[in-house]
């Protein structure tokens, strides 16, 4: 085939600038969002610091407030409870028991304090009214369902995730590939709201965009491969995405 001059060669240009903007368009459209629980729907993670460091003090021992929020922040339960008995040999109660009894600390001092991040909440009720939502936390899933029923968002989501649900936690993606299995879309199609490092690198490497939460006041989390970073849900622009909130 011969080009006509310059003539062809501009409309295989334009052409080709349309098929890629018409690609680029559809890649960006987001069809599925999934919110993490703790830090970002729930300003929970320092209570369970808090937890733990009552459970370890009620032995004897001690944890520092870093050594909390490097155990607990963004790590699944299942993480937290092998650390722990790693890090203090002593304690040497079974994953339930450790639960149980953390779980017990910690709501007592739940019962203090509203710890719902209520713009977070009211993202997710607006996004809920046009596409599917889901959580995936490395909570366990009882703990997950709690926090569900304080938020009374039950009847918004189409599941949810637990630490009992995947073999691994955050950074591994394997949480949010399974997401992406139970909504019958690509991973490229979610976009996952999170707080924390593990959180960001476990979206990522699900191949998923990610908006990351950074509160004021709250413990420093490397959060530089997230696509935005946002100091609170309610300032979400979900034009790039394709989408609009009602």
């Amino acid at each position: 085939m011969l080009y006509d001059g310059y003539r062809d060669i501009d409309q295989l240009i334009i052409t080709g600038l349309k098929d890629n903007y018409e690609d680029r368009k559809t890649n960006d459209m987001i069809h599925a969002y999934i919110f993490d629980l703790d830090g970002t729907l729930v300003d929970s993670e320092l209570l369970w610091c808090k937890a733990l460091q009552h459970l370890v003090a009620v032995r004897g021992l001690s944890m520092s407030d870093s050594h909390a929020f490097d155990l607990v922040l963004g790590r699944a339960w299942s993480h937290i409870v092998t650390r722990l008995r790693r890090d203090y040999p002593t304690i040497t109660e079974e994953p339930d028991v450790i639960e149980r009894e953390s779980v017990r600390y910690y709501a007592a001092m739940r019962g203090t304090s509203d710890i719902r991040i209520h713009s977070s909440i009211r993202l997710l009720e607006r996004l809920a009214q046009r596409h599917p939502v889901a959580i995936v936390s490395g909570s366990t899933r009882q703990q997950v369902a709690d926090a569900i029923a304080l938020m009374g968002i039950g009847n918004l989501l189409q599941f949810y995730l637990g630490s009992e649900d995947v073999p691994h936690g955050k950074p591994d993606p394997a949480g949010f590939l399974l997401a992406a299995r139970r909504f019958g879309v690509p991973p490229n199609a979610c976009l996952v709201f999170e707080d924390s490092t593990a959180g960001v690198l476990a979206a990522k490497a699900a191949g998923m965009r990610c908006i990351a939460l950074r509160r004021q006041g709250h413990p420093h989390q490397n959060l530089d491969g997230a696509d935005e970073i946002l100091p609170d849900l309610a300032s979400f622009n979900p034009a790039p995405y394709g989408t609009a909130l009602p």
